[in-house]
């Protein structure tokens, strides 16, 4: 590897070092994760869920700081419209003394004057079942792409791919452990996503690389450069894929609002590192592990091969 690194082109010497700088960081997330773990929301942990409405539209920071001061306890509030609001109490704050407080508080203001609709309680075990029933969601779908892998590539760049997925994964779990942003239940539909646009990416750059190998079974190039042009074909095509799609998430990071601003962040990372992995991580591991021209050459028999050298 260090040989390969030493003597490589420019691309090649650039791919190594993201490779490095991957394998780093997924080593920091890990520890991250494991250290910090993950600030799971109301969705997994459980808590009451208030939904109120005003008599006039209210300013949502307003309304935030006004309920803070009669709110001993973490929650979270959105806004559902104008005079719509939704309210979310952790379970150490859920209280019925917190409770009673803000919404009393609330309802006799004479300019917010809120009337509640419903107040419920998520249990804690409705919070485990949905946390399950996602991971085997996740789980099913990354079965789902190592065995189309598997009957689509050969078997190094299946690998790479794969590798690729976990490692995008994990930076941005590690993201979000780092920072400390709440875990919900769209934050884990956004890593589906993720997986299915980390795939789609390492697919474009695999079949690119599988076209060239089989073009150059006269082994004229060597594995390093058929990827680097492999790379360089579809670099465009990558970028303006990933720029569109990043200029669409980051409108809805900043213009959604609250109750998508953790699907926005976490689709956001996966895209800027998926487009990154599909580069250093599912084109640079098969080489390391051997991937040449040979891995495409057709195999005959040698009834066959006596066939073919008949006159």
């Amino acid at each position: 590897m260090l040989n390969t690194f030493l003597k490589g082109e420019k691309g090649t010497r650039l791919r190594f070092m993201g490779m490095l700088l991957s394998a780093i960081l997924v080593l920091l997330s890990v520890f991250t994760l494991t250290q910090k773990g993950l600030n799971f929301g109301l969705d997994f942990t459980g808590g009451y869920l208030t939904e109120f409405t005003t008599s006039q539209s209210v300013d949502l920071k307003e309304l935030q700081s006004f309920i803070a001061k009669n709110h001993n306890g973490e929650f979270e509030l959105t806004a559902q419209g104008n005079s719509h609001f939704q309210l979310r109490e952790a379970p150490s704050a859920s209280t019925t003394a917190n409770s009673l407080d803000w919404q009393s508080a609330v309802i006799q203001n004479d300019d917010i004057n809120a009337q509640v609709l419903s107040s419920a309680y998520i249990g804690s075990q409705v919070g485990d079942e949905l946390f399950d029933q996602g991971c085997l969601a996740m789980f099913t779908a990354m079965i789902a792409v190592m065995i189309y892998l598997a009957v689509r590539f050969e078997w190094r760049l299946a690998v790479g791919s794969v590798v690729a997925l976990v490692h995008d994964l994990i930076l941005v779990l590690g993201l979000f452990s780092l920072l400390q942003i709440e875990f919900n239940l769209t934050v884990l539909a956004s890593l589906l996503a993720i997986i299915g646009y980390s795939l789609n990416d390492s697919i474009i750059v695999g079949d690119r690389v599988r076209e060239l190998l089989r073009v150059q079974s006269n082994n004229v190039l060597s594995p390093a450069t058929i990827i680097n042009n492999a790379i360089k074909s579809t670099l465009t095509r990558t970028l303006i894929t990933s720029g569109t799609t990043l200029a669409t998430v980051a409108s809805v990071w900043l213009l959604a609002g609250a109750p998508l601003q953790g699907f926005a962040i976490a689709l956001f990372t996966g895209i800027v590192v998926g487009t990154f992995s599909s580069i250093c991580i599912a084109a640079t591991l098969p080489e390391l592990m051997g991937l040449s021209a040979k891995n495409y050459e057709v195999k005959v028999d040698a009834h066959t091969q006596t066939l073919l050298d008949m006159p």
